[in-house]
C-alpha cells in the first residue's frame, strides 16, 4: 500500500531518533551543522541570525527564561507580544525564523510552528497592522536631473556612473557593489548589458543580465579611466585616488544617494521602485518589469506600482471615460 511523504512526521522521527543518540554523537552532529550553515547561508544572513540570536536570548535573560533549546511555545509567543507595534511584522517574521534555525542546529523542534506562536504573529498583524514600508520612489526624470546636476570633481564622476548604474538597471545596492569589471558587457549601440552574478533571488548563482543605457556606458567608462580599474576589480569603489581598491558597502550606495539629491528619505532601492513607478506609467507589462528587475514573482514589482496601478484600474478608466456633464 502506497503512502504519501508526510515531511513534518519525517521530521519529528527524526528528531526523536536524535534526541535519543549519544551525547558524543549529537555533538558531533551539531559541529557538523555549523559548519555546513557556514557554507550554505549568505554572509549577510549568517550575520543576522547571530544579531537576532543574542537579541532573543537576552531578551530570555531579562524576562526569567532558559534561552537554550528547547524553547517552549508559550516563551516566543510572549517574546512576539513584546516585540509586537515595535518592530514590522516581517522583521518579527524573520526573527522567528532565527529562533527556528535555532532549533534545528540543535536538532530539537521548532516552537515557531506551534499553534499559539501563529495566534500571537496574527494577533499583532490585527492590532498593528501588516503593511510593508516601502522605500519612496525616485523616478528616471529626477534621476537624470540629478545626475546633470553633478560636476566633473573625482568623486562627483563616480556618484555620476553610481546613479546611471541605479537608474538604469534596477539593481538593488548589493548587486550594484558585487559588479566587477568585467561583468561590463559592451553592445554595438553603445549601451551595455552588466552580468548579475548572484542576488537576493539568485543565490546559487545562475545568473541574469541588467541594462546599462549608452550615456550610463559613458558614465561608467569615464570613471573606470580616471580610476585605472583592470577587469578584477570591482566596478565601482571609493572615489579617493589613493585609496585601496575594493567594493564599497551596499550602504555606501544609499548614501550616495541621499547627498547627490538632498534627500535623506531616498535610498539605493528608491531608483528600483521608481523604476517599476515609470514601467506601469507608459504601459509597460509586468513580465517585461519582472524580467528587468529580475524577480522571480510578480507580488513585488505589483506592490511597488500599486499606486500606479490604481489611477489606472478600472475604476479611474469609468472616471475618465464618464464624466459628470455626460450625465
Amino acid at each position: 500500500m502506497q503512502h504519501d511523504f508526510d515531511r513534518e512526521a519525517e521530521r519529528f522521527e527524526t528528531v526523536v531518533k536524535l534526541a535519543n543518540a549519544p551525547e558524543r554523537e549529537r555533538a558531533q552532529l551539531i559541529e557538523e551543522y555549523k559548519a555546513r550553515s557556514a557554507a550554505a547561508f549568505a554572509p549577510s544572513t549568517l550575520r543576522n541570525y547571530r544579531q537576532i540570536t543574542a537579541n532573543f536570548r537576552e531578551w530570555c535573560r531579562t524576562a526569567g527564561y532558559n534561552s537554550e533549546p528547547p524553547i517552549e511555545p508559550k516563551v516566543v509567543a510572549e517574546y512576539i507580544d513584546a516585540i509586537g507595534g515595535k518592530v514590522r511584522p516581517t522583521t518579527i517574521e524573520t526573527r522567528l525564523w532565527a529562533i527556528s534555525e535555532m532549533h534545528r542546529a540543535s536538532f530539537q523542534p521548532t516552537p515557531c510552528r506551534h499553534r499559539l506562536v501563529e495566534l500571537a504573529l496574527k494577533a499583532v498583524k490585527r492590532k498593528y497592522g501588516a503593511g510593508v514600508r516601502q522605500a519612496p520612489p525616485l523616478c528616471r526624470a529626477e534621476a537624470l536631473r540629478v545626475i546633470q546636476s553633478l560636476g566633473t570633481s573625482r568623486q562627483e564622476i563616480r556618484d555620476k556612473a553610481v546613479m546611471w548604474v541605479a537608474a538604469d538597471s534596477w539593481c538593488r545596492a548589493s548587486e550594484i557593489v558585487a559588479f566587477r569589471v568585467r561583468d561590463l558587457i559592451r553592445q554595438d549601440d553603445g549601451s551595455s548589458l552588466l552580468y548579475v552574478a548572484k542576488s537576493k533571488t539568485d543565490q546559487f548563482g545562475q545568473g541574469a543580465y541588467a541594462f546599462l543605457s549608452e550615456p550610463g556606458t559613458k558614465a561608467v567608462l569615464e570613471w573606470l579611466k580616471i580610476q585605472g580599474l583592470s577587469d578584477d576589480d570591482p566596478l565601482l569603489t571609493k572615489s579617493q585616488a589613493n585609496a585601496r581598491i575594493g567594493p564599497m558597502d551596499p550602504a555606501t550606495i544609499s548614501r550616495i544617494v541621499k547627498r547627490c539629491t538632498g534627500r535623506k528619505d531616498l535610498s539605493a532601492h528608491s531608483l528600483r521602485v521608481g523604476g517599476v513607478h515609470d514601467a506601469f506609467r507608459i504601459g509597460c507589462d509586468l513580465s517585461s518589469i519582472m524580467v528587468a528587475g529580475r524577480w522571480t514573482s510578480p507580488e513585488m514589482p505589483a506592490r511597488y506600482g500599486r499606486r500606479i496601478l490604481a489611477s489606472q484600474a478600472a475604476s479611474a478608466q469609468v472616471a475618465k471615460a464618464i464624466s459628470a456633464s455626460d450625465c
